[in-house]
């Protein structure tokens, strides 16, 4: 089955907790040639390698508590970081979170 990416005009509510009935897996929202955005839901105790994209990046923490590497950046809930293209970064998850990823690209990605 082919995912489904939010719409143009498309309302989505991302503040619900999964204990409020939201989002429990991660999900690309909506994909372009020029910009991607995903809602991520990470456990705690998980870690997102060390990685790097071809855009610049924003990351903005829900709900929850990650640390961003290699620069141990703390995210808690209601905070936002803004990463340059190319930045070498991982995810270690110190609490159950959910994060806004937005990425913006330049120039479309190669596929």
């Amino acid at each position: 089955m082919a995912l489904q990416h939010v719409k143009p005009g498309e309302v989505i509510h991302l503040e619900a907790s999964a204990a409020e009935g939201g989002a429990t897996r991660t999900a690309a929202l909506v994909k372009t040639d020029r910009f991607e955005a995903i809602h991520l839901v990470v456990p705690a105790g998980s870690t997102i390698p060390p990685h790097h994209v071809s855009g610049y990046l924003t990351l903005h923490c829900l709900e929850g508590r990650v640390t961003l590497g290699p620069s141990d950046i703390e995210l808690g809930a209601g905070d936002w970081v803004y990463l340059e293209r190319g930045d070498h970064h991982s995810v270690q998850c110190v609490e159950d979170a959910r994060l806004l990823l937005t990425i913006l690209f330049d120039t479309p990605p190669a596929r």
